[in-house]
């Protein structure tokens, strides 16, 4: 016997074809064939045969057509003989297939053999060619939509794209060429099967017809989707107008993976689908990142005049301009008005970052986390961000790719930390303020220079004037003009020099100009040649009019390593109440030396920062600096951990050590108000840790990144959750403990498989896994089964995933941890969903319900990830209704935890389920919806809801779920 499925439905019995009869009973074979040897269940079989318009007794139905089947099989079979083909199993059937009868089998077979030895090419090439059509032809026509057939589509055009990565690599390309003509022409709107047909095309000789496709597939694209190349293919037609040799890019790698055939050099430079960044036509969001315009700006005519030139229309390219001069000499004011009256030519936004190139309270921004920001700014949810620096600055710049966006880089370090971040198509406008003349972007870039010079005493006094108004200025002008010489014309202390008079009004002018005259001292990081530019006078004069209690905060804040501070936070660094901190940091806002930039984060100008450290070294004790800092990492790590226990209940967290008196830390009614701690503080942790860390803290970085891996997996901050996990790790190392590092190479294994690096995922979830056998740690231990059920999901193994998962819910019901046991019950039930047996999804799923109604804490986030995934099992077995009513209930929670990935994720299956019963308006109204959500979220997921959408109006035949759905793409609920 010889069965076939990748193609036509087609049987062979010694040389000669049988004959299948009706369509259901060549749809019911198929459904065997599509298993591949495993059982099918009753349910799946009669809801693949009649969906939701079953005979009256649909099961003896299928025992009909089976009979009948047997009987074409094996004529000369004795009635009611149970057969060698068609088998009873698990409340179901399988077809007892081989890879000797079953061309699927056979495919997976050669696949398997081909990813274990070199050259991969020819047995991979052997295996696509199985399939002589697409899969399943010959059953109903609204059957081909089953989950099953779909899935091997996928399978078989996955292994196409792997042979075409092998063949580049190799030099081989010439022997795809004809397959990627075939498959390209099925997939005429895959980016990823034109990018590799453009490459191969050129890697063989033939360049023209390589940019002839690239151009007929960019047509094609506008036409019928409206959008433009995403960054492989544009990468593709880069490398055939260079004449690039892709192999010798390829031979750079090297290494393991290319001799194993896994994860080649070439698949390197490609992002995998399920994680691909969006391309450039992906929603555009307009940023409006622009700080407001100083109305008392003053003078700078000369210069703005200058600068408004660099902006105008007729300029050619990407406009630079570089404004430097001394701290406090205004240039981030001047960039700031020249951006709000030039902002109108630049429609598609403006984005803007403080580089702290000159920061002395910490280092200059790494300008790959700040292309991270801009990318989530234009649109590109976290998850979605390439890792590499040169890929992300790669989707900047196709990003912003016949944009006109204006784009502000205040106190740059060098032109290194520039660089990175300049667009590379022209209509941009880039403004770049420094402490430094950056020659090399004047030289290299033709950036145009502009270097700032203290205001002329006309301009300083009209300063004064829009602060104090003209008649308070004018009835003293002798003590204006003394002011105006201390101040040098510096505009940062005009400013303060300006509050102070301004909160005084009663104040003579000649009275602050006499304080003024008797300061003494200096910033000795920010004179000018001339001794008049000295402004420790003016910040000296501004620090003793505090009170002790503010002058104290204000030394201490100069400790704290983040861009910002919060009352709480404040507190714990100065130990002392939060009610009095408040009063304090507001008291230090009236003077200007603090700024509260959003409701309750408070910031400090870092030339400010600098002389309130001068003055924490001059008056506070080094023990005195020691506790505080103590309490500052104290206070962050209790917060963390408070926050993840409230995040995920069932959450394993190591218990901190004792905080330091009057650190202080958080607590956190709910998890709604976790997540939006962590993501108001997601930048001040990241420089908690690195301050731990260079203090040799190293229980600090390991408990926080203990604590944070919850947030940043579900949150998709993939990239910074590896490197977090990372510095766990090394200081879990350092400082001995053992069961932190079982546990941080459990996060670093679920990181490493977000971002498909699956060879360090396997060996980190390995480690955990001995480490925490080792140690004896049976709750530690079920964590990683769970952690690597999840893993093997990913990878296809639903059998030992199946395996996994079951250990874990063995050791959490042993120990009776009903919340972890709820988890492994999900757990469970999903992969059953992954392989078709939904009604035995949808028992566990019911069951993780039950157990969840049971904890006193609850777990919404648990909750709404479990009746979104039993809605799909509903869906899957007919029972629609059920399905609603179970997605309704997933919405609400999703809602309640502010969770608008989830939310969208069940609207978009809510919407499938309204189609299949024949309500398309309904089906319209949750896309729209779930459009909305993600279009800043997840641009992928959403192009798919756009095709849904434009669909509607084809009449195109109702979807079905597929079994793999985004949720395996962003996580599950458990541990």
């Amino acid at each position: 016997m010889r069965f076939e499925v990748l193609g036509p439905v087609r049987v062979w019995r010694d040389g000669a074809e049988v004959g299948l009869g009706a369509a259901q009973q060549r749809l019911l074979l198929a459904q065997l064939m599509a298993h591949a040897g495993r059982p099918v269940a009753m349910e799946e079989l009669q809801h693949a045969l009649w969906g939701e318009s079953p005979p009256g007794s649909p099961a003896n139905a299928v025992y009909r057509h089976i009979g009948v089947l047997r009987r074409l099989l094996e004529p000369r079979l004795p009635v009611r003989a149970p057969g060698r083909w068609l088998v009873r199993e698990a409340g179901g059937y399988r077809l007892n297939a081989t890879p000797e009868t079953l061309d699927l089998l056979r495919f997976r077979e050669l696949v398997r053999r081909a990813r274990q030895q070199e050259p991969r090419v020819p047995l991979l090439l052997e295996a696509i060619g199985l399939r002589t059509g697409p899969v399943a032809t010959g059953v109903p026509v609204e059957a081909r939509s089953h989950p099953a057939f779909n899935a091997l589509e996928r399978e078989h055009l996955a292994v196409v794209k792997e042979a075409a990565d092998a063949a580049l690599t190799t030099g081989a390309a010439g022997e795809l060429l004809a397959v990627l003509h075939r498959v390209a022409a099925e997939h005429p709107l895959d980016e990823t099967v034109q990018a590799r047909l453009v490459r191969a095309l050129g890697a063989t000789g033939q360049r023209a017809e390589a940019l002839d496709t690239w151009h007929r597939v960019r047509a094609r694209l506008d036409a019928e989707l409206g959008v433009e190349p995403g960054p492989e293919l544009r990468a593709a037609q880069r490398e055939v107008l260079s004449g690039d040799d892709h192999r010798q890019e390829a031979g750079r790698g090297g290494g393991r993976g290319a001799a194993r055939g896994r994860e080649t050099p070439f698949r390197l430079t490609v992002v995998p689908d399920a994680t691909s960044p969006p391309a450039p036509d992906a929603p555009f969001v307009r940023p409006a990142q622009l700080p407001a315009d100083l109305p008392a700006f003053a003078g700078r005519r000369a210069q703005l005049a200058q600068v408004m030139e660099v902006s105008g229309a007729a300029a050619p390219g990407t406009r630079i301009a570089v404004i430097s001069g001394m701290g406090g000499i205004g240039k981030t004011t001047l960039a700031v008005r020249w951006a709000h009256r030039v902002a109108h030519r630049f429609p598609d936004g403006q984005l803007c970052t403080n580089l702290r190139g000159f920061d002395p309270g910490g280092a200059p921004a790494d300008p790959a986390q700040v292309l991270r920001g801009f990318l989530e700014a234009l649109g590109v949810p976290p998850q979605r961000i390439p890792g590499g620096a040169d890929a992300q600055a790669g989707l900047y710049r196709s990003l912003l790719a016949r944009r006109r966006v204006l784009i502000l880089l205040d106190n740059a370090r060098d032109a290194e930390q520039v660089r990175p971040l300049l667009p590379g198509s022209p209509g941009c406008l880039v403004v770049v303020t420094s402490r430094d003349h950056l020659h090399g972007l004047v030289t290299a870039e033709a950036a145009r220079p502009l270097a700032l010079d203290r205001l002329p005493d006309a301009e300083a006094r009209e300063s004064l004037t829009r602060r104090l108004g003209a008649d308070r200025v004018l009835a003293e002008r002798a003590a204006v003009d003394e002011i105006v010489a201390h101040c040098s014309g510096l505009p940062l202390a005009l400013a303060v020099v300006a509050t102070r008079a301004a909160a005084h009004p009663g104040f003579p002018l000649a009275v602050i100009a006499e304080e003024l005259r008797d300061a003494h001292g200096s910033l000795d990081a920010f004179t000018d040649a001339d001794p008049a530019g000295d402004v420790r006078a003016v910040l000296s004069w501004s620090y003793r009019a505090l009170t002790p209690d503010a002058a104290r905060l204000l030394r201490l804040l100069s400790l704290h390593p983040g861009p910002d501070v919060t009352p709480s936070a404040a507190a714990a660094v100065a130990g002392t109440d939060p009610a009095r901190t408040r009063a304090l940091l507001a008291e230090l806002a009236r003077a200007h030396l603090l700024t509260e930039h959003a409701p309750g984060r408070y910031a400090c100008h870092d030339l400010l920062r600098t002389y309130a450290a001068e003055r924490a070294a001059e008056h506070d004790s080094e023990g005195e600096r020691e506790a505080a800092v103590r309490r500052l990492l104290d206070h962050y790590l209790h917060t963390a951990h408070a926050a993840g226990g409230a995040y995920s209940p069932f959450w394993r967290l190591h218990p901190p050590p004792e905080a330091a008196p009057g650190a202080r830390p958080e607590a956190f009614a709910g998890d709604g108000r976790a997540l939006r701690w962590y993501t108001a503080e997601s930048q001040v942790l990241s420089a908690v840790v690195e301050r731990a860390r260079a203090l040799g803290e190293h229980a600090h970085v390991w408990g926080l990144a203990w604590a944070l891996e919850r947030f940043m997996d579900r949150q998709g901050h993939w990239h910074d959750s590896a490197a977090l996990q990372r510095l766990g790790l090394d200081a879990a190392v350092r400082d001995g403990h053992p069961t932190a590092r079982a546990h941080l190479h459990r996060g670093l294994a679920r990181a490493s498989a977000r971002l498909e690096r699956y060879d360090d995922a396997r060996a980190h979830i390995r480690h955990s896994l001995d480490r925490f056998a080792a140690l004896g740690d049976r709750i530690g231990l079920a964590h990683a089964h769970r952690s690597h059920g999840w893993l093997l999901d990913r990878l296809g193994d639903l059998d030992g995933a199946l395996d996994a998962s079951g250990r874990a819910l063995a050791l959490y019901r042993d120990l009776g941890d009903l919340a972890a046991e709820t988890s492994a019950l999900h757990a469970l039930g999903w992969t059953h969903v992954l392989r078709g047996e939904h009604r035995r999804a949808a028992a566990y799923f019911e069951e993780t319900l039950d157990g969840l109604d049971r904890l006193s804490d609850g777990n919404r986030y648990g909750e709404a990830g479990t009746w979104d995934s039993l809605g799909i099992a509903r869906h899957h077995l007919g029972e629609h209704a059920r399905a609603v009513a179970a997605y309704q209930c997933a919405l609400r929670l999703y809602r309640e935890v502010d969770d608008a990935f989830g939310e969208a994720g069940t609207l978009r299956h809510l919407g499938d389920t309204y189609l299949a019963t024949g309500d398309p308006g309904s089906a319209r109204t949750v896309w729209e919806r779930a459009l909305r959500l993600l279009a800043r979220a997840d641009p992928t997921a959403a192009a798919e809801i756009r095709t849904r959408l434009l669909a509607l109006g084809d009449e195109v035949p109702a979807p079905r779920i597929t079994a793999v759905t985004r949720r395996t793409e962003r996580g599950d609920t458990g541990p």
